[in-house]
């Protein structure tokens, strides 16, 4: 749908352009688009108080092309023959070359983009930020169940005080389970134990080397050996 404008330094422009943003935000909807750009371009300076929907238009946009343009302007000034040829032509050049401006929301009109083209890296850019702003899919970490032989070093090693050294082992992820006494011959006995594990938090084989069989504990443990893994 084509909307027009009409001189839009003048207060019946002005006017004009005041009721089309009755209940809007931006031009064309709720959106900032090109549209809102092409028509600030033609307004000389922020609508007075007799038209506020203009006016909350023209700091809206403000707002956004000065967050484009992030250096600190110092201010242009015209002086001598210049400003006196800016003065004189400047209703002549409004009235000839910017008599109206036409929008179309529509489709996409590309006459003006103070931005540049977008390109397929941009777009691709921009997916990509939409996407990191999106809370990620928290992975559920799988488990598994193992059943653990623990020896000791002779008949001699007191199994309760070795259960008490292996069961004082704590790290996240590590759930001990249901023990047993199993006799392996000459009066010498193991400890069978189950363990329940996070997959992503512990591996058995550290479990092992760095804690089981690792001082203190290597005081009671000879070694380890792994019966069954299973996951859960």
């Amino acid at each position: 749908m084509a909307v027009t404008f009409s001189n839009l330094h003048t207060d019946s422009g002005l006017e004009s352009l005041d009721g089309h943003l009755s209940g809007k935000t931006y031009v064309s909807g709720d959106q900032f688009t090109k549209d809102d750009i092409k028509v600030f371009g033609f307004v000389l300076e922020k609508p007075g108080d007799n038209f506020p929907n203009a006016a909350k238009w023209y700091d809206a946009v403000s707002s956004h092309l000065a967050a484009s343009f992030p250096g600190n302007a110092q201010g242009v000034r015209f002086s001598g023959k210049a400003a006196a040829k800016l003065d004189a032509s400047a209703e002549d050049d409004l009235n000839k070359d910017f008599q109206k401006v036409s929008l179309d929301t529509a489709e996409d009109d590309d006459d003006l983009d103070l931005f540049g083209d977008e390109t397929e890296e941009d777009k691709k850019a921009a997916e990509e930020r939409e996407a990191a702003k999106k809370p990620a899919k928290k992975k559920e970490s799988g488990k598994s169940s193992v059943l653990l032989d623990v020896k000791p070093w002779d008949d001699e090693t007191d199994m309760k005080k070795l259960e008490e050294a292996v069961r004082s082992v704590e790290m996240p992820g590590l759930f001990w389970g249901a023990s047993k006494l199993v006799a392996v011959g000459y009066g010498i006995k193991k400890l069978q134990i189950m363990l329940t594990i996070v997959d992503d938090l512990v591996s058995v084989d550290t479990l092992i080397e760095e804690c089981l069989t690792a001082e203190p504990r290597d005081e009671f443990i000879q070694s380890c050996d792994i019966v069954a893994f299973n996951k859960i």
